[in-house]
């Protein structure tokens, strides 16, 4: 009972050292509500707002019909007529648009015709995302056209494929991002206010005082993760409230699955923290140290693209990044309702992920300041 008397006092220690002063209680919470704000209308996976050009030889009926539903599509706001085909290259080259559709002389004949009408879309390589998004758009405004065409003819079209989207039915980027947001941005504010906690209080001589106290170090750093792991916490439930109330992403699942993972979560990125701030004798050492973790775990964590598409011996050492486990848990609790196995299959990672580098920290905190 007494050592958790000295714990306590740790935690609340700690606590008032991170949230001593005004400015420090809006650097915590400020920079979470401006990433909730900011990431979803920055971090779009949607086409929206863009130029399409348009190289209409054809001229016919069908072809204007045509071209005027790619202007009334969202995802394009303009259509850039171009006169000759000298013109698409530099439409491309200066980026004056995303994609250039092509229609030849015969297009409005063929199709009335009720032969295979080919259409030329010629699309921008270096945003070779977007375009592809574009070029699906197109596609499938053009196929919708053709179909129509066909049945006023009396033909009977080719048989059309129906795609349905489980658990995304309008695929609002939204629902991917904000779910993909809360490990990110409990990665940084753990990881960061962990990674700085030690080597805050070597810089200002008080960690000295720490090790001359009844504290052991099991107990330092049981302190300081529990101190990160309340304001963590806490960052938690800002995004999570602001993706069901604000942006309307569906909680389908249970929210006390996603604060227990989170919790095993924090323990595998304290132990990481901790091991930074034990090897770093500066406060910017740290804050270098943490910044090498967290950029290459996001980028591998299949938030920017699907851990399937890596090599295979990537995504084999990928499985020692607790960004990506967790990122699973949360998505498929917010959109899929996934069980208790589930989550507990993808929590098994980062336990032992949280045992490794909890027991590294403590391996390093004693040979350095036992």
């Amino acid at each position: 009972m007494n050592a958790l008397h000295r714990i306590a006092a740790l935690i609340r220690k700690e606590l008032h050292s991170i949230l001593a002063d005004r400015q420090s209680r809006v650097l915590v919470v400020m920079p979470v509500i401006l990433q909730v704000i900011l990431f979803p209308l920055a971090a779009t996976l949607e086409v929206k707002n863009n130029t399409l050009a348009v190289l209409n030889e054809d001229g016919g009926h069908a072809s204007v019909e045509l071209e005027q539903r790619f202007a009334r599509a969202a995802a394009f706001t303009k259509i850039l007529h171009l006169t000759g085909a000298e013109q698409i290259a530099p439409t491309l080259d200066e980026q004056k648009a995303i994609a250039v559709a092509r229609f030849p002389q015969d297009f409005s004949r063929k199709l009335n015709q009720g032969v295979p009408a080919p259409l030329q879309l010629l699309l921008d390589g270096r945003r070779s995302n977007s375009s592809q998004i574009a070029a699906g758009y197109i596609q499938e405004i053009t196929t919708g056209f053709v179909a129509e065409r066909l049945l006023a003819a009396g033909a009977q079209p080719a048989s059309t494929l129906v795609v349905i989207n489980r658990y995304n039915p309008n695929l609002d980027y939204r629902w991917f991002v904000l779910p993909c947001l809360v490990p990110i941005i409990l990665t940084i504010s753990a990881l960061i206010l962990t990674a700085l906690s030690v080597a805050r209080e070597r810089e200002h001589g008080t960690f000295e005082q720490l090790l001359v106290s009844p504290l052991t170090p099991e107990m330092i750093m049981l302190g300081k993760a529990a101190a990160v792991l309340v304001v963590g916490l806490f960052q938690a439930s800002i995004i999570i409230l602001a993706a069901v109330f604000l942006y309307g992403v569906p909680l389908s699942g249970s929210l006390a699955l996603i604060y227990a993972s989170s919790i095993l979560y924090f323990l595998a990125l304290v132990g990481v923290g901790l091991c930074i701030s034990a090897v770093c004798a500066t406060q910017q050492q740290a804050f270098i140290g943490s910044f090498s973790f967290m950029m290459p775990a996001i980028l591998l964590s299949g938030y920017a693209s699907p851990v399937e598409n890596m090599p295979r011996w990537l995504q084999t050492v990928n499985w020692i990044n607790p960004i990506q486990h967790f990122i699973v848990i949360v998505k498929g609790i917010f959109l899929k309702d996934v069980s208790l196995a589930f989550v507990l299959e993808n929590c098994i990672p980062l336990a032992v992920i949280a045992m490794v580098t909890l027991t590294t920290a403590v391996i390093i905190f004693r040979r350095k300041f036992g």
